[in-house]
């Protein structure tokens, strides 16, 4: 089985406490990870506006063979700057677990299922491909998550991405969850996990194991809190189990690494 690389190194890793990236970097970071062959580049949150935003454009008119993919959260205006950008894909953050539905937001589940429709259909109508993330997956009931993925498939919705926020995960529960959706809906599956408790590149590698086509990385594994999934380990891992990467290329992806530290250019980086 092939696996997607997404690398989110500009859109999650960038919430690294102490590291703040500029257009400039961005558009470097966003052309090296392109020339070494990665499936998708997370590029942002256009909804933030300024600098964010343009960099997104900006990336856009390079013409990338990467796709580029925009974060947003489940509301039509984070959603417009997206088509604006004309980004490749637009990613849609649903929240999944009712610790975010009822505590954070102060809505239910009814409110969740009707938003999304709404904010796939608005953007579907626009000609843009869709994936939908579900945020919180770890804490969240489990036929929920199943009951969402249905919804966005019957929207025309083909892949979604299980997000790890708080990472909590272990590697045999990801791998149990995953498998479980995969075998009962028709979608591709994603997986974004946090290093909290050290398990990110082998929960990324139990959660291939039970069938997610794309996973999520970053360059050095930077983040919010303990960070995400080590790209560069995540591969040399991945290659250990043999499974199939055709779209990175593993010899020049040291280098890339290196290259992407010298723009960091911040000693926060060096503790990965």
């Amino acid at each position: 089985m092939e696996v997607y690389i997404v690398d989110t190194t500009l859109r999650d890793g960038e919430q690294k406490a102490g590291l703040a990236l500029g257009s400039k970097d961005k558009i470097e970071i966003a052309k090296i990870l392109d020339r070494i062959g990665v499936y998708q580049i997370e590029a942002g949150t256009p909804a933030m506006g300024g600098d964010e935003k343009k960099s997104i454009e900006k990336m856009m008119e390079l013409n990338l063979k990467s796709k580029i993919s925009a974060w947003n959260r489940m509301n039509l205006k984070d959603i417009e700057q997206s088509v604006e950008c004309g980004v490749d894909i637009i990613h849609i953050s649903v929240p999944s677990s009712d610790i975010h539905i009822k505590s954070k937001l102060n809505k239910d589940r009814i409110w969740v299922v009707n938003n999304m429709k709404r904010c796939i259909c608005f953007a579907k109508e626009k000609g843009f491909e869709v994936t939908i993330g579900l945020e919180d997956a770890s804490r969240a009931d489990f036929m929920f998550l199943i009951h969402i993925c249905e919804i966005a498939l019957s929207l025309g919705v083909r892949r979604i991405r299980y997000a790890d926020t708080v990472g909590i995960l272990h590697p045999q529960r990801i791998f149990e969850e995953v498998k479980q959706i995969c075998t009962t809906v028709d979608v591709d599956v994603g997986i974004h996990v946090h290093n909290d408790f050290g398990m990110a590149v082998a929960n990324s590698i139990a959660a291939v194991q039970g069938g997610a086509k794309y996973v999520d990385c970053t360059i050095g594994g930077i983040g919010e809190r303990a960070g995400n999934c080590n790209y560069v380990q995540f591969i040399k891992a991945l290659d250990a189990f043999s499974y199939i990467n055709k779209k990175t290329d593993i010899k020049n992806l040291k280098e890339a690494e290196r290259e992407i530290r010298n723009i960091f250019n911040s000693p926060l980086f060096t503790r990965h």
